[in-house]
């Protein structure tokens, strides 16, 4: 009976949740905005890992700078993660930790506004003809 998930998957859930805890905890940036790791990727080999975030601004900052400032953050602090991480994970090669923006969150709310619009003209054109 085949696995029902990949070791690369095992590993990339537990970078995932020991990551948010670290980041949680750990990296004190007051240019870091709230965020949330949306999903990790690993490598075949472990070489690298893919960290997908989210970022949800705080105070007067736009979403972009937000995003910017964070990952600026995240990417600085790679280092001191991914050696946190070894200490947490026993693997004897521990992924390079790469940070990336997380765009399907900002498509899903384009596509539901897109929806959203589409049943709106459809509902008032509806009622339009049924005057």
């Amino acid at each position: 009976m085949a696995r029902e998930f990949s070791r690369t998957q095992r590993i990339a859930d537990q970078v995932q949740r020991d990551l948010a805890q670290l980041i949680q905890f750990e990296v004190k940036d007051p240019r870091m905005g709230m965020v949330t790791l949306s999903h990790v990727k690993v490598a075949k080999d472990l070489g690298y890992a893919d960290v997908y975030i989210t970022v949800f601004p705080i105070g007067e900052q736009t979403q972009e700078e937000a995003t910017k400032c964070s990952l600026e953050v995240l990417r600085n602090a790679a280092g001191f993660l991914r050696h946190e991480l070894s200490h947490k994970i026993q693997l004897r090669v521990m992924p390079q930790l790469r940070f990336h923006f997380d765009t399907s969150v900002e498509r899903g709310r384009h596509l539901h506004s897109l929806i959203e619009k589409a049943s709106r003209e459809l509902r008032d054109k509806s009622d339009s003809e049924e005057d």
